[in-house]
């Protein structure tokens, strides 16, 4: 089996016809290995930007990639992804995390209208396969970053070549050669189906209606931390920063608190988040805080004053 390990770059866009952004594609950069992971053949294209007119000042300073580059250089989005689609046929496409499959499919379908690419049958997350491996070393409550994994694997490179497509896929690559031989890579391929274009495209998001079919309201009932006792709130639960927030206080104890509660949707279901903060801790903070503006303010007039 022969595996494509691709990286991308891309810019935000935006697009008159869809009247939104989209991260279009301005650089491919991969390398196609054979199963021992040996480099067999290399890609390397820039893209002549048809969506958006310049880079913006963030995309120059991280890729060093210039407008005059592109536009010298560049080919067409469409005729690249059949050169890719050729390099890539019968090949395990690899990437660091769904980022660039995300920016794939986008670019894929605003051109073609269809997001279905038919060089795409069979998918493996290097992001994924690393975290796993590497899960007793690291804290998989925080995505594991490229580069990140290379300095904890003691892979070589150089900072200054990172955020280019052909180095980050190489990159990409003596990361997974640094665990090949100890963990399998065939256990994290999947196929790409209905399913897997479904959960790629479905965009995660709050649930801010209470009125939801899909909220929980059993998430909104809490106990009380001093003595047990179930508690009603005091009053509507209020929308703020994506999360519903209400005053509790218990009449058995008198005990107060904030509760925060907010629900995620998934592709797989609703992720439930639940805070509680002591009321006396919140008031504490607020009169800290208003004393130091206090402070300020007198410092200030003081200052304007001599």
């Amino acid at each position: 089996m022969n595996y494509v390990i691709l990286d991308l770059e891309w810019n935000a866009s935006y697009s008159s016809q869809l009247q939104k952004y989209v991260n279009e594609i301005i650089e491919f950069g991969a390398v196609k290995v054979d199963e021992k992971f040996n480099i067999t053949d290399k890609f390397s294209r820039l893209i002549l930007p048809q969506i958006g007119k310049r880079l913006s000042g963030r995309v120059k300073k991280l890729t060093k990639i210039t407008n005059e580059e592109l536009r010298q250089n560049g080919v067409p989005f469409m005729d690249v992804a059949e050169d890719f689609a050729r390099f890539s046929e019968d090949c395990v496409l690899i990437t660091w995390g769904t980022t660039d499959i995300h920016a794939l499919i986008e670019n894929y379908q605003y051109y073609t209208d269809d997001c279905h690419m038919p060089f795409f049958n069979l998918y493996c997350d290097a992001q994924h396969y690393c975290e796993k491996c590497l899960k007793k070393n690291i804290n998989l409550s925080n995505q594991l970053g490229l580069g990140a994994c290379a300095e904890l694997l003691g892979v070589n490179y150089e900072k200054d070549e990172q955020h280019r497509a052909f180095a980050d896929a190489e990159l990409t690559l003596e990361c997974i050669k640094k665990l090949i031989g100890k963990f399998s890579i065939s256990d994290y391929i999947i196929e790409v189906d209905v399913k897997f274009y479904d959960r790629i495209i479905f965009k995660n998001h709050f649930i801010t209606d209470l009125s939801n079919s899909e909220v929980d309201k059993k998430q909104l009932k809490f106990i009380c931390e001093k003595c047990g006792k179930k508690l009603s709130p005091k009053k509507k639960w209020k929308l703020k920063n994506n999360s519903f927030v209400n005053e509790f206080i218990c009449p058995n104890c008198g005990y107060e608190f904030i509760a925060r509660v907010s629900f995620k949707q998934r592709f797989d279901g609703v992720v439930v988040k639940r805070k509680t903060v002591d009321k006396k801790i919140i008031e504490a903070k607020k009169a800290a805080a208003k004393l130091e503006k206090a402070k300020k303010e007198a410092l200030s007039a003081a200052e304007n004053t001599t």
